[in-house]
């Protein structure tokens, strides 16, 4: 079953998460390579003066993408949230995704992302503003959000009420509670009953990582869709995997020599994208220890790699070492 944002129609079930700091252009387009549907950016500050530093500007760059481009805006101003929306438009979104899910520590500490799961009537502020800004722009806009703040207010299902009556096109809710952080198992039946409560499309988030987990979270829940998050970190193909055994194919085999062609493109790409730089070299470190984490003998070279600051050295020692491992 399709869910149709704006123009756009995704037609499967397999969603990447917003994760900031990971789900940049190059790591999209790798996802959707290996089969997801749908991938939101990373998180974008509306804060004027925010707008237009380099962070801001890669997180909005769209490089060789499928549509549509998904741009997720964190904010706790309706003014600026509504001016973002306009300036995130120009930019090339084709969809606005709006931030209530993010637990962390400095982003609940100025009353954004999950926080906003305390304050019902300034979320409610904050979403008929989005939902203004929807229709004058003419781009769909869609929610991530938390249970709630904690297990004793879990509010998910209000927030989607506001959210339907504002006209967004979509929650997606992550099955646990800003206080639970990413801890704990899920509780799946929080987001049936938000499902239960709204007419939006819903996409169940947390702990999905293979298609036995997909499958029976989607039927239990009754959402449209699944949203991975963690479980692509080191393994992009996760999408690939689970959309064959949804299909009844076999699970796809990989030998290391195909993982290690996947990780060099990667950091070809990710070296690229960023411009040959210091900063290239050091963002992709974390991409390295999360591939290569259980790879033969990594040992022998993590270190090198992680000292690396220059990306044609990383991509040297990265070369020399699946040579080393006959994987090239």
């Amino acid at each position: 079953m399709s869910i149709r944002l704006g123009q756009y129609e995704i037609e499967g079930p397999l969603f990447l998460a917003p994760m900031a700091g990971v789900t940049d252009s190059p790591f999209r387009r790798l996802c959707r390579r290996f089969g997801a549907d749908y991938a939101v950016g990373e998180m974008v500050a509306s804060q004027p003066q925010l707008r237009h530093t380099d962070k801001s500007r890669m997180r909005l760059a769209f490089v060789d993408e499928p549509r549509p481009h998904t741009v997720q805006l964190l904010g706790g101003d309706p003014a600026e949230l509504s001016r973002a929306f306009e300036w995130a438009c120009e930019a090339g979104a084709d969809v606005i995704d709006f931030n209530m899910g993010c637990p962390a520590k400095k982003v609940c500490n100025v009353a954004c992302g999950s926080a906003l799961m305390k304050d019902e009537a300034r979320a409610e502020v904050l979403i008929k503003a989005l939902g203004r800004a929807a229709e004058e722009c003419g781009r769909p806009v869609t929610l991530k959000c938390r249970l709630g703040w904690d297990r004793a207010h879990k509010n998910a299902a209000t927030i989607a009420k506001m959210a339907e009556q504002a006209g967004f096109a979509l929650i997606a809710v992550h099955a646990r509670t800003r206080e639970d952080g990413y801890t704990g198992e899920p509780d799946y039946a929080g987001v049936a009953e938000v499902v239960s409560q709204t007419s939006l499309p819903v996409v169940v988030n947390g702990d999905i990582a293979d298609a036995n987990r997909a499958a029976a979270v989607m039927k239990f829940t009754g959402a449209r869709a699944c949203m991975i998050g963690r479980a692509a970190l080191g393994r992009p193909w996760v999408f690939e995997d689970i959309r064959a055994e949804l299909a009844g194919k076999a699970l796809p085999v990989r030998s290391y020599a195909q993982k290690a062609q996947v990780v060099l493109a990667h950091a070809r790409s990710h070296h690229a994208y960023y411009g040959e730089s210091v900063t290239a070299a050091r963002t992709f470190r974390k991409h390295l220890l999360w591939y290569l984490g259980d790879f033969p003998q990594f040992e022998s070279v993590r270190d090198a790699l992680c000292r690396s600051e220059k990306p044609e050295q990383q991509r040297a020692l990265l070369t020399q070492y699946f040579q080393n491992q006959g994987w090239l």
